[in-house]
């Protein structure tokens, strides 16, 4: 089965005056059609910057320095603007992380709905304003044809953002990208809009790209889960393996992180330390300086993604036990 995505080595630089310093350090994972996979880390790890470079948004002084970012036969990262123009928007949907930032505060939503559609597709401005209707009531809007005319101002938070599900789903794309779509939601509406991508997600057949800090998001939604940290991916398998059975450190003290009702009135659980700076990553492992299992080779040999023999997932850990090296 042809995946619908396939990112391969994947390195993605940012110029200063010192020189390049890399962001996305060689990562590689796919996404089969209809599949949902979570890219999850601390600020400053690079899934944001993963996201962006999937759909070639990467703004200047950053740029994709090597690799391929494969979807449905086409190599993403080496498109003209124009040809992007055709995927981007149309095959490729992205929901950002502030609603607010993402609507224009001047223009009604339906207005907005149907330029968007109008630009990628050939359909007269009255089947655009249907589509959009449509659009509306799959993501529950109440009262649709009401507001369609009214501003982003006159929504609430949450309403926002399905307004911004709605215009992503507009072209019926085949893969969504979703950097923080629930971040600045009471944990209420979260919930709503964790459910509404999922149903989207199974009923449309659509894959999807959850980028997020909270690892209780995706195991609620996603079927696999790729660790990002320091710009790799450090872990990557099933969803319910990696919860439950996580193998690298790092994950470890996520998950560890997590508020758990039965430690109700204690502390949480914290990683020592901060993410390394782009300029001031450590040699070797780039974890290592906050690692508790930390041997010599750590600090010396940057650690290759390796099957782990407990859960058959993907890990780049020294001390974990593996069966063999994952081929890129």
């Amino acid at each position: 089965m042809q995946p619908l995505l396939e990112v391969k080595d994947l390195k993605v630089d940012f110029g200063m005056r010192s020189g390049p310093v890399s962001a996305i350090r060689g990562v590689n994972f796919t996404l089969y059609k209809g599949e949902r996979l979570g890219l999850v880390g601390e600020s400053g790890a690079g899934k944001s910057v993963t996201g962006f470079a999937i759909l070639n948004l990467i703004s200047k002084p950053g740029y994709i320095a090597s690799g391929q970012v494969l979807f449905e036969g086409k190599d993403l990262a080496h498109l003209t603007e124009e040809e992007m123009r055709q995927v981007r928007g149309n095959r490729i949907s992205m929901i950002f992380q502030d609603p607010m930032m993402t609507l224009n505060p001047v223009l009604t939503v339906g207005s907005q709905m149907v330029e968007t559609l109008l630009a990628h597709k050939k359909i007269s401005p009255q089947e655009a304003r249907a589509i959009a209707l449509d659009k509306l009531k799959r993501v529950h809007i109440p009262s649709p044809e009401k507001r369609l005319e009214q501003y982003p101002h006159e929504f609430s938070g949450g309403m926002r953002q399905r307004i911004v599900v709605a215009i992503a789903l507009l072209t019926d794309p085949a893969l969504i990208v979703a950097d923080e779509p629930t971040t600045a939601l009471d944990v209420t509406i979260q919930a709503e809009i964790i459910d509404l991508l999922l149903e989207l997600c199974e009923s449309e057949h659509m894959g999807l790209i959850l980028i997020t800090h909270d690892l209780g998001v995706v195991a609620q939604t996603t079927q696999r889960i790729a660790v990002m940290y320091a710009g790799k991916i450090i872990e990557l398998g099933d969803t319910d393996k990696i919860i439950h059975q996580p193998q690298h450190p790092y994950t470890q003290g996520l998950l560890k992180a997590l508020p758990q009702s039965e430690h109700a009135g204690t502390r949480l659980n914290q990683i020592p330390g901060v993410m390394p700076g782009l300029t001031q990553l450590p040699t070797g492992c780039a974890f290592n300086p906050r690692c508790s299992w930390k041997q010599p080779v750590c600090t010396q040999t940057i650690p290759s993604l390796t099957i782990a023999k407990a859960t058959g997932c993907q890990v780049a850990c020294h001390v974990v036990e593996s069966q063999t090296k994952v081929e890129v």
